[in-house]
């Protein structure tokens, strides 16, 4: 096959965002909102899209293809959704809206949304045969999907639920009821759970929890389940999620700013819980279906870390692989693997775990940026040494090196840094750097060759997006980074995919006898990672970090 460059783009909902490739190398993922810096953005992604072009050298004019990650002929059939759904396009529109923002006025793909989800896992996971799972809130019509790859091609097994039978959104309902914002805090309602219990009875009722939510939401066939429009009314009117026999069950919706409850924590448990079960016995049914032992997983539900743990440990797959940016902003990725796949049959899945992949400063424009500002720094000559000993005296270390990451989870390049002991430094960072809810967990960064000795994980974790038991006899070593549950949200950092930050481990490793550093997003609450030299310098100053490493540079207080 010839050369072939295709721009992908997700928009006209949440999380915009852009994807280049160019024959089947993949050369830039970035997201609309680490520009604009509106988080979830639904603006066109015209910042993301120019810097696919320059990390690619090439012009609009050079694509053969911009492909986009939704297919509107299909929402525009179902005249239900219809009538919920806003600021809708045709295809003809999109192609309009290009030649306006991009004097683009060539080859135009619309590709099904959830086919880019599962796209988006399955090549880059570099397994040949694997089942295919995808759950989000909605697509075009449909909330799912299973499928199938084998050499390359995807069969689809189940075209999924249609709205508004949808797991993503009876969870984003318990997140508004709970006082979050939905397809926004779903994590906070995850990280809640494991501080309740949903065999416990419901005040004022003689039923539990986990009764109760089994009438939300229960499967009707193999793959397809309902949810209980008693309980639920977010398909009926629009900003009201719960129905008023939820409310006269449970009480009034929290608002933000109101105590968490037992009745809280229980419900955030209930929904997780039921969750979980609902997934793993699809998953059950779809392995048997299929014989496959490789699973990979995109959708927002993907990124539900503790439902990725259990299907891990479960032992129903060898292996698992989740994309990292399984959220929407990853299908403009999927819808890229797609054409790609369009273009050249031949095309098979390729190991993929560099998702290093937005924006990027040198170190020579990072210097120049320091001396420009008057900022005091030192050259480190990656000589890590004294970062090891300024995280081991206690300091927070802000840590921008390369492209940034894809997707939500900092790893290693947009990151905040700090030792995994004492027990009091998650207290510390959710109080005073992170500014978020205190009994949000932090994860642990542990050198790969070394996460069998803390965690119960039988594969590699390079993507943050698996969580699992750490082990009892190193549980003391490294408190802070220790949910309620004893689980861990881990990242296993290996020599191939992230060489300053494996270097910084190694050396923290040396002196403290400790392979592991508690890792979060170089961000405060609220706000997207932060994506150039001068969002880091104003987010080290702005908070409690104490300092900064930027590219090869130490910056101080």
């Amino acid at each position: 096959m010839g050369d072939f460059r295709v721009l992908a783009i997700n928009f006209g909902g949440h999380d915009t965002s852009a994807s280049l490739m160019i024959n089947g190398n993949l050369i830039a993922c970035c997201e609309e909102e680490r520009y604009n810096k509106q988080k979830h953005t639904r603006d066109f992604p015209i910042n993301a899209i120019n810097d696919c072009l320059k990390h690619g050298a090439i012009s609009i004019q050079d694509l053969d293809e911009i492909a986009f990650s939704y297919n509107p002929d299909i929402l525009f059939k179902n005249r239900d959704v219809l009538k919920v759904r806003r600021n809708l396009r045709t295809k003809a529109e999109y192609q309009d809206l290009l030649r306006d923002k991009l004097g683009y006025d060539g080859l135009v793909k619309f590709h099904n949304h959830h086919l880019c989800h599962v796209a988006s896992a399955y090549y880059p996971s570099g397994f040949n045969q694997a089942l295919l799972m995808s759950n989000d809130g909605i697509g075009e019509i449909h909330c799912s999907m299973f499928a199938t790859g084998i050499d390359g091609k995807m069969k689809v097994i189940h075209n999924g639920n249609v709205w508004p039978h949808s797991l993503g959104l009876v969870y984003a309902a318990i997140t508004n009821y709970l006082g979050w914002k939905t397809n926004y805090d779903e994590g906070i309602v995850m990280g809640l759970a494991p501080y309740g219990d949903d065999t416990q009875t419901i005040p004022g009722s003689n039923r539990t929890y986990k009764e109760v939510f089994e009438e939300v939401v229960y499967e009707i066939d193999d793959y397809e389940i309902e949810i209980n429009p008693y309980w639920t009314v977010f398909h009926r009117m629009r900003d009201k999620w719960v129905s008023d026999n939820f409310i006269k069950l449970f009480g009034p919706k929290r608002k933000w700013e109101d105590p968490i409850t037992d009745v809280h924590k229980n419900i955030a448990c209930a929904i997780q819980r039921r969750l979980e079960a609902i997934v793993m016995s699809q998953l059950k049914k779809a392995q048997e279906q299929t014989g496959l032992n490789k699973l990979c997983i995109a959708g927002g539900v993907g990124l539900n870390c503790s439902l990725n743990g259990i299907i891990e440990q479960s032992g129903l797959f060898d292996e698992i692989f989740v994309q990292p940016a399984s959220g929407d902003a990853g299908v403009s990725l999927g819808a890229c693997y797609l054409s790609t796949r369009q273009n050249d049959k031949n095309f098979k899945p390729s190991k993929n775990h560099n998702f290093y992949l937005g924006s990027s400063f040198s170190d020579e424009e990072i210097e120049a940026f320091l001396s420009e500002n008057d900022v005091k720094y030192k050259h480190l000559n990656e000589d890590y040494s004294n970062i090891s000993g300024l995280l081991k005296e206690g300091n927070i270390i802000g840590w921008y090196q390369g492209g940034s990451e894809f997707g939500p989870r900092a790893l290693g390049n947009r990151s905040i840094l700090a030792s995994p002991f004492p027990a009091s430094m998650k207290d510390h960072i959710n109080e005073r750097v992170k500014f978020r809810e205190y009994f949000r967990p932090f994860a642990p960064a542990v050198l790969l060759e070394k996460s069998s000795e803390y965690f119960e994980i039988s594969q590699e974790s390079p993507h943050m997006l698996i969580a699992c038991k750490v082990k009892n006899s190193n549980k003391h070593k490294i408190p802070a980074v220790v949910h309620v549950d004893d689980s861990a949200r881990v990242q296993t950092v290996s020599k191939n995919n992230n060489r300053r930050f494996r270097m910084l481990l190694e050396s923290f490793n040396d002196l403290t006898d400790c392979p592991v550093l508690l890792n979060t997003s170089f961000n405060v609450k609220g706000q997207p990672i932060v994506n150039t030299i001068d969002d880091a310098y104003q987010c080290f100053l702005s908070t409690k970090i104490d300092f900064l490493v930027i590219g090869d540079f130490l910056v101080c207080k």
